[in-house]
């Protein structure tokens, strides 16, 4: 959260101008810049061959680049520091550069928050998943983005006697994959739409798991869930439906689950006395600019969005994951 006494017309002006930076690391990234300097430095006129893009040009966004800290610049050769070549070339098994491209992709709609704003309706929803392209880009963001939470997640949320979960939205099954892992006796399954299921079974596969974790294609905005689980976890999902939704979400979740059973859902939440936490608060512009009814709820609404659908014994997990997102959990 930011304090407003701390505001003055410097910090002002960085905070208007930080899209510039976003903006060269989304521009290096789609370019695969970091990609072309993981094996050997290069000079500007080099990497401009490589990928295909003016020389001049690449070179100014070389220097941005190396005095932003992500490359090294030693005489007129360019070479990746060491969080660029972990995070952003695709020579690395934790590149992170699908979330990055994600960004990239909402930054339209993010130029039009004034207009979101004014009408309370969203922008550039016709950026989506029938795209291949940014389907890729969101769901393997969610891989990179999920993989950072998903060992903590597993080792907190106690899934001791559970048998079956069920993964709702999914994605690459992330999640899934670390409680199966985390818990041996327990299997899962990932329930999202048809188009998902090669990037679920890619990850599944890479991480050995297919005898355990399955894949169940649906859209639970329109089908009832598949039943007899004894927890359900529901990632980063609530925040893109309206309150009413939700529930009528939350109620197939407590029909698919046994007497019993455990739901958990890992959002982003805003704090109940309390302005922000700050990126929830800001996601929430985020769906507003997406969905129109989404957005980041309070904890006091999950908890009343829970009761209403029928669960009981609901409490916050003590749990502070990547950009502050919290898990909340509740029994059938």
């Amino acid at each position: 959260m930011q304090n407003g006494d701390q505001w003055n017309p410097g910090k002002l002006m960085a905070v208007s101008g930080a899209y510039w930076q976003g903006c060269a690391l989304q521009a290096a990234v789609k370019l695969d810049i970091f990609t072309c300097l993981s094996e050997a430095p290069l000079e500007a006129e080099q990497v401009a061959l490589k990928v295909g893009g003016d020389p001049d040009a690449v070179a100014r966004l070389l220097e941005a680049l190396a005095a932003m800290g992500l490359v090294q610049k030693t005489e007129r050769r360019f070479a990746n520091r060491r969080a660029a070549a972990k995070w952003l070339s695709k020579a690395s098994p934790d590149y992170l550069g699908y979330m990055i491209l994600h960004h990239y992709q909402l930054l339209r709609s993010w130029c039009l928050l004034d207009k979101a704003v004014s009408e309370g309706a969203p922008q550039g929803a016709s950026l989506d998943f029938d795209d291949p392209a940014w389907r890729e880009n969101f769901l393997m963001g969610m891989f990179n983005t999920g993989i950072q939470n998903a060992p903590h997640v597993a080792a907190k949320l106690d899934l001791s006697g559970r048998k079956r979960l069920l993964d709702l939205g999914g994605g690459p099954g992330t999640y899934a994959i670390f409680f199966c892992l985390q818990n041996p006796e327990l299997v899962a399954d990932v329930f999202d739409l048809p188009t998902t299921e090669p990037f679920a079974r890619r990850i599944i596969s890479k991480f050995g798991l297919e005898a355990r974790v399955g894949f169940v294609a649906g859209d639970f905005t329109r089908r009832d869930l598949p039943a007899g689980y004894d927890a359900v976890w529901i990632s980063h999902i609530l925040h893109s439906l309206g309150k009413p939704e939700c529930i009528r979400l939350l109620q197939k979740v407590q029909a698919a689950l046994l007497p019993g059973g455990l739901v958990a859902v890992h959002d982003f939440i805003l704090s109940d006395h309390a302005p922000g936490p700050l990126f929830p608060a800001l996601f929430s512009l985020n769906m507003l600019l997406r969905t129109g009814q989404g957005r980041s709820y309070r904890q006091s609404e999950l908890y009343r969005m829970l009761e209403e659908a029928g669960f009981r014994d609901a409490e916050r997990l003590d749990f502070r994951g990547t950009n502050d997102s919290g898990i909340m959990v509740a029994r059938k």
